[in-house]
Order: structure tokens, then C-alpha cells, then sequence
């Protein structure tokens, strides 16, 4: 018999062991849309509810999404890009897609930008360098990776020389893709006076969920007429033609246009989000003018406001496609609905490429890559495996009209959990280079054959992997 103590100790242990199952499977009912991730959520909670209720109030809850809320009502600009008088409507049978991404995304959509598509560092970062320098009133710059080398360095000296000539310059870096325990450019630049903010950055461990949700979006606006986007992170790997040890081509968008406004908006969100300072109109909203001939609008997708908006527009678009889709991405990892969209587009005769490295830079993810191609395969997909260097571009274009372009990886991670931006236009010129550019790179085709002939102990590692595919 035990003693009066335990019981009571016992019944104390049993008592909290219900609350706290009980507590979690109540908010994950109220909360989580994902069925699959709801019963895993309470199936380790009830089973496991001291473990279970630690693992989930580290990486269950979206506290991203609150605190958005609460941010996105007092934005001053949140309405600057709704009133401008570029706004367009698309004619054809892509107007649909038009329609429903205005709708879903807040942002109409833009006429009177110029798009020019750059080519790794080599290409991109001269140009980014230059406007940098001849910025007069503002510098907006975010990125992923940020790293502290020779190409770095120059960026970071460009930055704080433009800061000390009087333009107001900000600077977004991930808190955890530019360094975790250390960021030399955040804290070169906050040294040298320079407003710096990273995002979601804590050494505190029950803010580890945020490891799960980035801030991968790669912009530079200046003056608030020219700006940038794309893939391209800051870092010698992307200086291809130097030969570095571990290249990685990349391709990266110089816009500019009334859609500007659009990109500052997007940046401005982080950094309130981050740093909780409102970006006024004057000097990173100046007015703009026609530069070009080329319908573009802005999409942001991340675990908060915009939660899956980027995925809704691919697969929009891919229901729309007639002729071809064309995919070149360095990491494929996407879900079903994915899957379904591609595969009905593929049955129905539209001609679908999915482009590939040949190896990516975490072999993890080529395991499960390898794993998760045969449905693909199955429904009449073409996969290509490109030659290296190791390509990290992100490129969609469907039926040689519309492109979609920017940062975001077809993976449950890009695709839901970081914060990503990219860029759809509705133009025949830009999307037919893009087109060729993405079908050049068609080197090898994977077929069922390639991937049976794998060993069996290949096949049970590459499907183990695949098991992790919401966390890659």
C-alpha cells in the first residue's frame, strides 16, 4: 500500500497529465486547418502529454500569425499600392489568374514595368553595388544570407558609406540564414550606425518555433524607383565565374515601375514586423513613373497574414495552363495538392517540365526527392536533372505568357512555413526567355528506370527521408 504522500503525489502527476493533453488537444482542434498535423499533434499529446506539451508550445503554436494581426492594422502604407493609377486588368484566358490573385493577395496588378532577368552574382551584384552607390534618399536591402566575405564586405561598405551621405538606409537579415550565434555584417553595420534588424532572431528556447519560420525573401530597393529580387543571396559561392569551391548559379530580376511600390510595401511589412518602425511615404514611397511595358504584381506568401498565397497561385496557374508548364527549382519537395494539380495538367496533354540539379547542396533533400518522383513520373511528368554548378533558381512559366519568379522553393517549407516573395508577370517576351532559359537547362531526363535501378538499401533510405518532407 502506498503511503498517503504518493497517492496524492500520483494523483497530482494523473491530474496535470489530462490538463495539459486536454489543453493541447483543444487548441490544436480550434487552431490547425491540417488534419494529418492535427491527429499527430494529439496523438502525442495524449500519449506523451509532458513531452507532447513542450514540443508543441516549442513548435505547434503560429504566434507569427498574431502578432501580424495586431501589425498589419496600423501600417500607414498598407494601402499606398490599391489607389495607384497604373493599376490593370489582364485580357485573354489568363485574366481568370489575374482576377483571383488580386482578389487573394489585396494587390492589383501593375502596368508600365521593366523586368530584366540577371544572371548569378557575376551579373547581379555589380548592378545592385551600383545603385546602392548612387542612391540619394533611401536604401532598402533584405536577405536571407548575408555572408561575411570578400562580396559581403563590399556590400556592407557600400551600405554605410550611402548612410553616411545622408540616405536613410535599412537592413534586413534572417536571424538564423545569416547567422545564429553570430552575425559579423548585423553587427558591422549596426557599428557603424546603420539601422539593422533580424528577423525573428532569439536565443531564448521557447522561441524555437521561429527555426521553422524564415525570412527568405531576398530584396534591395533604392530610391524606391529601382529594385531587385529573386533567388540570389549575398555570398562569393553566387560569383560563379571565380570559380569559388562550392559555386551556386542563381538567377536575379532588376525591376522597375510603378510595381516598386509593391516591393517596398512587402519590405516594409518585415520591418515593422521586426523592428516595429512604420516606413513613411517620403523617401521610400516617391512617385513613379513608366518604365516599361510589362503587367507585374507582387506575391508574398508566409505563416501569417499570407499563409499559403504563393502555393494558391501556382496551382491556379497550373490549372489554367493549355500548352505547357515549366518548373526549374533546386529543391521539389511539394505536397499533394501539388502533385494533383501537375499530374491533371500532364494528363489532359499539357506538356510539364519539372527541372532539377542533378545534386543540390543538402543531400538530405535529394534523398527524398529521389523517393517522391515516381508519382510524378506516374502521370506524365517530364523531370530533368540539371548539370552543374549547382543551379538555385526558382523559375514557373505557363504557356510562354505568365512567369512567377523570385524566392520561393517548391517545398512544404517555402511553400508554408518561411516568409517568401515573388513576382508574376504577364508578358510573351519575358516569358518566352525565361522559357528557353529553364528549357536549356534540360540536361538529363529522369525516367522510372533511372530510379528503380537503385539498390534496395538506396530505396529504403531515400524513402525514410521522404518521411520528413514537412520539415526539409
Amino acid at each position: 500500500m502506498f503511503p498517503m504522500y504518493w497517492r496524492t503525489f500520483l494523483y497530482v502527476v494523473l491530474a496535470a497529465r489530462v490538463v495539459v493533453a486536454g489543453t493541447v488537444s483543444l487548441h490544436v482542434l480550434l487552431t490547425k486547418r491540417d488534419v494529418g498535423a492535427s491527429i499527430g499533434w494529439i496523438g502525442i499529446a495524449v500519449l506523451m502529454p509532458f513531452t507532447g506539451g513542450v514540443l508543441y508550445a516549442m513548435f505547434g503554436i503560429n504566434r507569427v500569425h498574431r502578432r501580424a494581426r495586431k501589425l498589419i492594422g496600423r501600417q500607414s502604407w498598407h494601402s499606398r499600392t490599391l489607389t495607384s493609377r497604373w493599376k490593370r486588368a489582364e485580357q485573354g484566358s489568363f485574366a481568370p489568374l489575374a482576377d483571383m490573385v488580386g482578389k487573394l493577395t489585396g494587390r492589383p496588378l501593375m502596368a508600365g514595368n521593366s523586368v530584366r532577368m540577371l544572371h548569378d552574382g557575376d551579373e547581379a551584384y555589380p548592378q545592385m553595388l551600383e545603385a546602392i552607390a548612387n542612391a540619394t534618399t533611401s536604401i532598402l536591402l533584405c536577405s536571407y544570407i548575408f555572408r561575411d566575405d570578400k562580396v559581403g564586405t563590399r556590400f556592407v561598405t557600400a551600405l554605410v558609406a550611402a548612410h553616411r551621405r545622408g540616405v536613410a538606409v535599412r537592413v534586413l537579415v534572417d536571424g538564423i540564414g545569416s547567422g545564429y550565434f553570430r552575425c559579423p555584417v548585423a553587427r558591422a553595420l549596426h557599428g557603424a550606425g546603420v539601422p539593422v534588424g533580424r528577423f525573428m532572431h532569439s536565443m531564448l528556447p521557447w522561441r524555437m518555433p521561429f527555426i521553422n519560420m524564415r525570412n527568405h525573401r531576398k530584396i534591395l530597393v533604392v530610391d524606391g524607383r529601382v529594385g531587385f529580387m529573386g533567388g540570389l543571396n549575398i555570398g562569393e559561392e553566387n560569383q560563379v565565374a571565380s570559380r569559388p569551391a562550392h559555386p551556386v548559379s542563381d538567377t536575379h530580376f532588376h525591376v522597375e515601375g510603378p510595381v516598386i511600390h509593391q516591393l517596398t510595401e512587402a519590405f516594409a511589412q518585415d520591418w515593422s514586423f521586426t523592428s516595429g518602425e512604420d516606413l513613411h511615404a517620403a523617401p521610400f514611397f516617391p512617385d513613379v513613373t513608366q518604365s516599361g511595358e510589362t503587367l507585374t504584381r507582387i506575391v508574398t506568401a508566409g505563416p501569417d497574414s499570407d499563409l499559403e498565397k504563393i502555393e494558391y497561385t501556382m496551382l491556379q496557374a497550373i490549372t489554367l495552363a493549355r500548352r505547357s508548364v515549366r518548373l526549374m527549382t533546386p529543391y521539389f519537395l511539394p505536397g499533394e495538392r501539388f502533385l494533383t494539380e501537375l499530374a491533371l495538367a500532364a494528363l489532359r496533354g499539357v506538356e510539364v517540365d519539372i527541372v532539377v540539379p542533378r545534386r543540390s547542396n543538402h543531400t538530405l533533400i535529394d534523398w527524398a526527392r529521389a523517393a517522391n518522383l515516381p508519382r510524378f513520373l506516374d502521370s506524365g511528368c517530364r523531370v530533368w536533372q540539371a548539370s552543374p554548378p549547382f543551379n538555385h533558381s526558382k523559375l514557373m512559366v505557363v504557356d510562354r505568357h505568365w512567369t512567377f519568379v523570385g524566392s520561393s522553393n517548391l517545398d512544404v517549407r517555402s511553400l508554408r512555413l518561411n516568409f517568401e516573395i515573388n513576382l508574376e508577370a504577364y508578358d510573351d517576351a519575358l516569358a518566352a526567355m525565361i522559357d528557353d532559359f529553364v528549357i536549356h537547362h534540360r540536361h538529363d531526363r529522369l525516367t522510372h528506370h533511372d530510379l528503380d535501378r537503385r539498390r534496395l538499401p538506396i530505396r529504403i533510405r531515400d524513402a525514410g527521408a521522404r518521411l520528413l518532407l514537412p520539415y526539409l
